[in-house]
């Protein structure tokens, strides 16, 4: 294992020309984790799939639908997963290398607040943005505000050891549905294998989130993702790692607000309400829109948890977004 840049071993398949190049397509998916799913395809180590991808919401919102359709979302179609794969001589106490070689997305994305669902419970009303995608860089949001894209898939994870059937939505032990924005292009995530040739999964493709995502949307589309696989054996790994390159600093800086308290869930609520009234007074935007900006750009971090009984708690987002 590389700590700073990936799997070695795929490195050196590469270099020999022993990498093969494997592609999934839309219609094939599952709902639900299960080391009883078969491999829809079987690689080696050091082989790439591109995994076609359809959106978390199995295309139940489309540039047609209104703020009402929210309302009829059914999660049960929820996290349509492409795959699974095996890779072959992997064994439980290995760690899967995923090496994310690209994400692309689609044209088009949508983001909601749903009532009941996010981190704010005092948004009552449903409420569909739709976002045009074609730049592939930047999407334009309200009053000249632009959002960077970084497109990344929310879910990277293998079957885990229980049996039965699994929902993806909580993530685990397993890896499933991290929403680790970072995991962009050039990024790697090491994932402990429970089951005979891990029967790797990916789906819910974001392409911009914040870290937190607030409002229990990212910019959710459709897309592909290129990753090729390594093993590590006898890793002895207990929960996913994850190497990335990191962010871009903003060349203007960022701006925070903050939450504090002894309840660290409260905390991390006044912030994002701290966020909120700064947004809608200062750029104009109602408070549905900077509910869901915050969720696709600002990035909610803990910064003080050690001076108990208080903890500090910063909802940060960067200028550059917005116009000068």
């Amino acid at each position: 294992m590389s700590l700073d840049g990936g799997p070695r071993r795929t490195e050196r398949n590469r270099a020999m020309g022993v990498t093969k190049y494997h592609r999934i397509t839309l219609d094939t998916f599952h709902y639900k984790w299960s080391r009883f799913h078969k491999p829809v395809l079987s690689v080696k180590d050091g082989d790439t799939v591109t995994f076609e991808i359809n959106d978390v919401g199995s295309w139940q919102l489309n540039k047609d639908s209104t703020h009402a359709d929210v309302m009829t979302y059914d999660p049960a179609k929820g996290y349509p997963l492409a795959g699974p794969v095996s890779i072959e001589g992997a064994k439980p106490g290995d760690a899967l290398l995923v090496e994310v070689v690209e994400v692309d997305i689609a044209d088009f994305g949508w983001s909601f607040i749903q009532p009941g669902f996010g981190l704010l419970d005092e948004f009552r009303k449903p409420f569909l943005y739709k976002w045009n995608l074609e730049n592939k860089k930047s999407a334009s949001f309200e009053n000249g505000i632009e959002v960077p894209l970084r497109p990344f898939c929310g879910v990277l994870g293998v079957a885990p050891r229980t049996r039965g059937f699994t929902e993806v939505a909580p993530p685990g032990r397993h890896g499933g549905n991290m929403d680790i924005r970072h995991l962009t292009a050039g990024s790697w995530v090491k994932i402990p294998v429970w089951v005979d040739g891990a029967l790797f999964s990916t789906g819910d493709v974001h392409a911009a989130m914040g870290d937190g995502e607030v409002c229990g949307t990212a910019i959710e589309c459709a897309g592909s993702a290129t990753i090729r696989f390594g093993i590590e054996k006898e890793a002895g790994l207990g929960f996913p790692q994850f190497f990335t390159k990191g962010d871009k600093k903003p060349e203007r800086g960022y701006f925070t607000a903050t939450g504090i308290g002894p309840d660290l869930m409260k905390a991390t609520k006044d912030s994002v309400r701290n966020m909120l009234g700064y947004l809608t007074k200062t750029y104009g935007l109602t408070a549905e829109e900077a509910y869901v900006l915050c969720s696709v750009t600002a990035d909610v971090r803990v910064h003080e948890i050690v001076d108990r009984p208080n903890w500090v708690v910063g909802t940060m987002i960067s200028r550059d977004i917005f116009p000068h």
